[in-house]
């Protein structure tokens, strides 16, 4: 039974216990039933062999677009780059007003106030990393100033990287308080948490990390920076949906879910978009609730959603390449 058969619903305020002291976070944690590792990898292997009908691609085309934070996290990232990508993230295909905007635009905080002025009050959301991306060493003190940079430029949505070093060496306190600080800083804007799921070693650690994240008052549990060697993986994804499931089952607190780095291809969002609907259930399938953070996923969702339209392949030089 999934949380929307349950009448669970995103709430305003949650039922999440109070954690007072990191002794009682680590009890908490560490209560935890483990991960069959070989269980997860045998579902999403099993997972991956579904397949959609012809009449149903197309919806999951669009749902999988609309799912889409268009990112550049580059050191030359310019304005010019920014409008671009913001103005395909409004129009994906300006030749067919039928396909949907993508949810967000994710850039760093000094281009945040750029991407605003572009994307104005659409429903495209700005969304910057922060708190020292990718590596997410310095203090607070610095990373709380660069939320606040990106907060006050207009940012809608900030992702934030959690201190892996810390985490993996068992200052779980410090983890926590760090998340919870940021998400004060945030203000109104959603505050995504970066758990970099290929540096937490094992399965175990993914499932003990996304809890601590909720916990703390994440709104999203994000997979990855896309800055590392393993980025998203779907075992790591269905650890983390699982987490965000038995998470509103057990506080009424509905937190979403991002998957980033190595996303490329259609089939692929679609076997995430399964692996979500069959883990989480439907209530994760909208993007207030599920994203793709990605750069060259837009194109090919495209490029197959002309395929679903004309039944042949089209030439990939039809889309920018932004």
């Amino acid at each position: 039974m999934t949380p929307e058969d349950r009448g669970v619903r995103i709430a305003t305020t949650s039922a999440v216990p109070n954690i007072d002291s990191e002794s009682q976070l680590k009890a908490l944690l560490s209560g935890m039933s483990g991960v069959d590792a070989v269980g997860v990898e045998g579902r999403c292997a099993k997972l991956a062999t579904r397949s959609i009908k012809k009449s149903s691609k197309m919806s999951a085309i669009d749902l999988a677009i609309s799912m889409v934070d268009l990112t550049t996290l580059e050191g030359a990232d310019t304005p010019g780059r920014v409008t671009s990508l913001c103005t395909k993230a409004l129009r994906p295909d300006p030749s067919d007003l039928t396909v949907p905007s993508c949810a967000a635009v994710c850039v760093y905080p000094d281009l945040v106030a750029h991407a605003r002025s572009v994307l104005g009050n659409s429903r495209v959301a700005v969304a910057s990393v922060a708190t020292a991306f990718p590596s997410g060493r310095a203090s607070l003190k610095v990373k709380l100033l660069d939320v606040a940079d990106a907060v006050s430029a207009g940012a809608d949505e900030v992702d934030m990287v959690i201190d892996r070093g810390a985490f993996l060496s068992g200052r779980l306190g410090q983890v926590f308080e760090e998340i919870v600080a940021v998400k004060a800083a945030c203000g109104e804007a959603h505050l995504k948490v970066i758990l970099e799921t290929g540096e937490l070693v094992t399965y175990d650690n993914v499932r003990r990390a996304s809890w601590l994240a909720m916990l703390a008052g994440a709104d999203f549990i994000k997979t990855s920076t896309g800055k590392v060697t393993v980025n998203a993986t779907p075992p790591a994804a269905l650890v983390m949906l699982e987490a965000a499931r038995d998470f509103a089952e057990s506080t009424g607190r509905i937190v979403g879910v991002k998957v980033a780095g190595g996303i490329r291809t259609t089939k692929q969002a679609i076997s995430y978009l399964v692996i979500v609907n069959e883990t989480a259930g439907s209530l994760w399938l909208t993007p207030e609730l599920f994203r793709f953070g990605a750069s060259s996923l837009l194109n090919d969702l495209l490029m197959q959603r002309l395929k679903q339209q004309r039944g042949a392949y089209v030439r990939p030089d039809e889309f920018s390449g932004d």
